[in-house]
């Protein structure tokens, strides 16, 4: 296992770019879930700095708090509510240059402004985690980072779920 990462470019696709073999090698050969998805919210704040990035499971109709880094969170979000639990609901990512503007954002903690939240899910095809990412800036995020998490996504079903 690794235990740091390496990048050689600093544009935002190409960093993605160099981190997802390097995020491959990181859970290949590893069976704790937990503990994947502790190391990959690590891996994605130090990468990029991150406000907050951090993964909610599906447990019992909920979605709950995950491993993350950043300040605390919600602990538990329902299907369809805020930008999550839409994720969840839909199915598909959710991309939000303004949370004061979507409808229904759960506010846990009121310096994020922007965020993305990525669907992930099991080989049944049911969504089993939502990767929730948020910027401090506005419109922090576009579609090289829908792009490359989506791939994230699909790995983490591929190798983990």
């Amino acid at each position: 296992m690794a235990e740091s990462l390496f990048f050689s470019r600093i544009d935002k696709a190409g960093r993605y770019a160099e981190l997802l073999p390097q995020l491959e090698a990181l859970v290949q050969g590893e069976s704790d879930l937990t503990a994947n998805l502790a190391n990959i919210a690590a891996a994605l704040k130090e990468a990029f700095g991150f406000f907050w990035v951090g993964f909610y499971e599906v447990k019992a109709g909920m979605l709950v708090l995950g491993p993350f880094q950043g300040p605390l969170a919600c602990t538990r979000i329902q299907l369809g509510k805020g930008v999550c639990g839409t994720a969840w609901a839909e199915k598909r990512t959710q991309l939000v240059p303004d949370v004061d503007a979507f409808p229904g954002h759960i506010a846990c903690s009121s310096a994020s402004r922007s965020e993305i939240v990525v669907p992930i899910f099991g080989k049944d095809g049911e969504v089993r985690l939502v990767l929730d990412v948020d910027s401090d800036q506005l419109n922090d995020f576009d579609a090289d980072d829908q792009q490359y998490l989506e791939q994230l996504s699909a790995l983490l079903t591929r190798l983990c779920l």
